[in-house]
């Protein structure tokens, strides 16, 4: 079931908003007047993604910049390693991993972007 969660002007293209539908914390992206819903904390560090970057498809989240696609939620780059403290640091280590994010469907009636939350 689909449910009202915000008016199409509220969120100007290349733009985020932050909702939070059935307790589920969503973030609604505006691609060229197409809107996606994802979920709203990274999966590295839980940083709130509506404060990173949108560009084109690409969610950059705003703590260790790692990068989603929001058409499908898919993880496309991990989060940026700190300076390294020697020359023996790992850029793939486990603690700089993250996972694709929830996606939810999406539609857009009368002016109002609606969230199946289900």
């Amino acid at each position: 079931m689909f449910i009202k969660a915000a008016r199409e002007t509220e969120i100007a293209p290349g733009g985020m908003k932050a909702v939070t539908i059935n307790g589920q914390d969503i973030v609604l992206c505006n691609c060229a007047g197409s809107f996606y819903a994802v979920a709203r904390a990274c999966g590295h560090a839980q940083a709130r993604l509506e404060r990173g970057a949108l560009t084109g498809w690409i969610l950059t989240c705003p703590l260790h910049y790692a990068q989603f696609d929001i058409r499908s939620g898919l993880a496309l780059s991990g989060p940026a390693p700190a300076a390294p403290a020697s020359a023996h640091t790992d850029p793939a280590a486990p603690e700089l991993h993250t996972g694709s994010l929830k996606t939810w469907p999406v539609k857009n009636e009368a002016g109002f972007v609606f969230i199946d939350p289900d």
